[in-house]
């Protein structure tokens, strides 16, 4: 599952303790795993949260909020961070595309949501924000693989002339 690989990543917004520890956090994956595999529905509740979710090819993406969190609202962040995601990988949405764009995944969970809080549900517009041009960006604030890609670009150039 994706989950694990972007949690250890992301991390949980959530304020009360019921995610403390990783061994909570797991235990949590988990149960939405098992009860998500095999269910016919899009939302599920488990432990007082609602859980929407959507599976594609070996990835499993899951929302979760509140019981009382507003299911509508849940699936549109899920529908924003799957479009995003799709749209980055040219429709090519498995696992190793993803960890092989983990940056820019872990960008749009950045642009969708901060510590629980709601930013944006446009996926054009997610998608516009993280794909800024990295020659735009001061080289300090550069992920590690832009760098790479920049270089790597340069390179080729000075090669060609």
């Amino acid at each position: 599952e994706l989950s694990s690989g972007i949690n250890a990543e992301y991390g949980y917004d959530t304020d009360d303790e019921t995610f403390a520890t990783v061994k909570d956090q797991k235990q949590f994956e988990g149960k939405v795993f098992k009860a998500t595999e095999k269910a016919n529905s899009e939302v599920v509740a488990i432990n007082n949260y609602t859980v929407v979710y959507r599976s594609n090819v070996d990835l499993f993406f899951y929302v979760f909020g509140d019981s009382r969190e507003n299911e509508l609202m849940l699936l549109s962040v899920l529908n924003a961070l799957y479009d995003s995601i799709s749209m980055i990988l040219r429709k090519n949405v498995e696992k190793r595309a993803i960890f092989e764009n983990m940056d820019s995944v872990l960008l749009i969970c950045d642009e969708v949501v901060d510590r629980g809080i709601l930013l944006e549900c446009d996926s054009n517009n997610i998608v516009n924000r993280v794909h800024v041009r990295t020659e735009d960006i001061p080289l300090s604030e550069q992920t590690v693989s832009q760098v790479f890609q920049s270089a790597k670009e340069q390179l080729k150039w000075s090669l060609l002339r």
